[in-house]
C-alpha cells in the first residue's frame, strides 16, 4: 500500500535532534517496511493527486484547522476530494482539519491545554477495534472538536474532549485527538519544553504523573493499520 503521510507541522526545534520529525514518528510506528511511505509537507503544496497513493495519515500541527493559512485551505480541499475515494487517518490537528473539512466545527477550548497521558472510553466500536472499553495515548492540544461532522460516528472520548475519536460517513475515514506516535519519552520531554510557558509548573507536574500509567499507543498502531487494509476498496 501507497501511504501518505500530510505533513502540517514540527516538533519543538529542541527535541528534534533526539526525536526526529513527525513523519519519522509515524514510521516507526506503523513499521517502517509496513508501507510504501511518501511524505508531503502540505505547507508547501499538495500532492499532485488524489491517486497518488492509496491512503493518506494528517500529521499535528501547531497551526489551528480554523487559522486562515492558504495551505490549510488547500488541504481541507484536498481532503474533500479524496474522500471515499482513499483512505484518511488524522491526528491531533489533522483530526481536527478532517472535522472542518467535512462541514463539523473546532474552537478554542476554554478548559485549556490536554497534556500528559489521557484516557477516552469507547463509545461505538468499528470492525477494525478490538474489545477494550478504554484507551490511553499522550495528547497535546487546546483546540477541541465542538460538532462532528454529518454521518460522524463518535468511537472514543472523555469528558474532557468528548469527540475524541471519528469515524466519517464515507466509510473510508477515521480520525484521533490523541497522539499515538508520541511515545512516553517524546511526551515528557514535549511537557517539559513547555513548562512555564505553555503550562504553569503545577500542570507540567501533574502531567508528567500521568505517565504512571500504561499507554496504548502499540494498541492503537494496530488499530491504525487494520483500519488502512479495511479502507481499500
Amino acid at each position: 500500500m501507497k501511504l501518505g503521510i500530510l505533513q502540517t507541522g514540527a516538533p519543538p526545534r529542541a527535541l528534534r535532534a533526539e526525536f526526529g520529525d513527525y513523519p519519522g514518528m509515524f514510521r516507526r510506528l506503523l513499521g517502517e517496511g509496513a508501507y510504501d511511505y511518501s511524505t508531503f509537507d502540505v505547507r508547501d503544496g499538495m500532492p499532485a493527486s488524489v491517486e497518488a497513493c492509496d491512503a493518506y495519515l494528517i500529521t499535528g500541527s501547531p497551526a489551528a484547522a480554523y487559522d486562515h493559512h492558504p495551505w490549510i485551505a488547500e488541504l481541507a480541499d484536498f481532503l474533500r476530494a479524496a474522500s471515499g475515494r482513499a483512505g484518511l487517518v488524522g491526528i491531533c490537528f489533522g483530526h481536527q482539519i478532517m472535522v472542518e473539512a467535512f462541514g463539523g466545527r473546532v474552537e478554542k477550548s476554554p478548559k485549556g491545554w490536554g497534556t500528559g497521558l489521557h484516557h477516552y472510553a469507547v463509545r461505538d466500536r468499528m470492525a477494525w477495534m478490538d474489545e477494550g472499553a478504554v484507551l490511553a495515548a499522550t495528547a497535546s492540544h487546546q483546540d477541541q472538536v465542538v460538532r462532528a461532522p454529518a454521518g460522524a460516528r463518535v468511537l472514543a472520548g472523555s469528558d474532557f474532549t468528548p469527540f475524541g475519536m471519528l469515524a466519517y460517513a464515507d466509510g473510508r475515514s477515521m480520525s484521533l485527538q490523541l497522539h499515538p506516535e508520541f511515545d512516553q519519552a517524546f511526551g515528557e520531554a514535549l511537557i517539559e519544553v513547555g513548562r512555564s510557558a505553555t503550562y504553569t509548573e503545577e500542570q507540567a507536574d501533574q502531567a508528567l504523573t500521568t505517565y504512571a500509567a500504561p499507554d496504548d499507543h502499540l494498541r492503537l498502531a494496530q488499530w491504525i493499520r487494520t483500519f488502512l487494509a479495511t479502507s481499500q476498496r
